[in-house]
């Protein structure tokens, strides 16, 4: 089966095979979060260990994990960490901004950061405004298109849930707008902290819109 990126919560995971990195994608807990474990050569790194930590060692396997990458501070995309990294030895990550509100974190990021797995390589995104620390993921794939990882700052549809606070929608929106769709190409596919994938340029003709409406 072709990759799609829809899951289900307690469904089987879903994986999609690049030349140098596969992405496997599964649905967790009770608020449908998705999970993402990365994989080039031998190394293997998870982003958002949101919950059901048997479901996520399951997929991780004997391959192990070097680290988990938490998008950002809110509960439901790190329930599962502490367990995680216990049974795996793995470093926790997160951004400066959100790391004291997430447990077991070993190690902080900032944007523009790099992360490697293996041979590939993850470029940190700072984008304030869901949370101060929101970081999204970004995989440039030498051989295609850019793989984009957003947690809950980007969906399809509109940015991620700013509680109405104007101060925080615009500066989400301009982050997401400047530093996501002002530098990144439309054929850029993005995996969000909930729900199905999209593309920037899919999105691209709303943001307006999105702007526009406040939300």
């Amino acid at each position: 089966m072709p990759y799609t990126g829809d899951v289900t919560r307690g469904g089987p995971a879903a994986t999609r095979a690049l030349e140098h990195l596969s992405i496997t994608k599964l649905s967790v807990g009770p608020m449908d979060n998705n999970a993402y474990l990365l994989r080039c050569g031998d190394d293997q790194v998870l982003i958002d260990a949101a919950n059901d930590a048997p479901a996520l060692l399951e997929v991780i396997g004997a391959a192990g994990l070097s680290a988990v990458l938490t998008t950002h501070r809110h509960g439901d995309h790190w329930q599962a960490l502490a367990a995680v990294v216990e049974a795996t030895g793995a470093r926790s990550l997160a951004h400066t901004a959100d790391a004291a509100e997430i447990p077991v974190v070993t190690g902080t990021l900032d944007d523009r950061d790099k992360v490697p797995v293996g041979d590939c390589e993850l470029e940190v995104i700072h984008l304030v405004g869901h949370t101060p620390g929101s970081i999204a993921l970004l995989y440039r794939d030498p051989s295609g298109h850019g793989h984009l990882w957003t947690g809950d700052s980007l969906f399809p549809g509109g940015v991620g849930n700013t509680q109405k606070d104007e101060t925080r929608f615009r500066s989400l929106i301009d982050d997401v707008e400047h530093k996501l769709f002002d530098r990144l190409p439309d054929d850029t596919w993005f995996y969000p902290g909930h729900g199905k994938d999209s593309t920037l340029g899919a999105e691209r003709p709303h943001l307006a819109e999105w702007r526009e409406r406040g939300w």
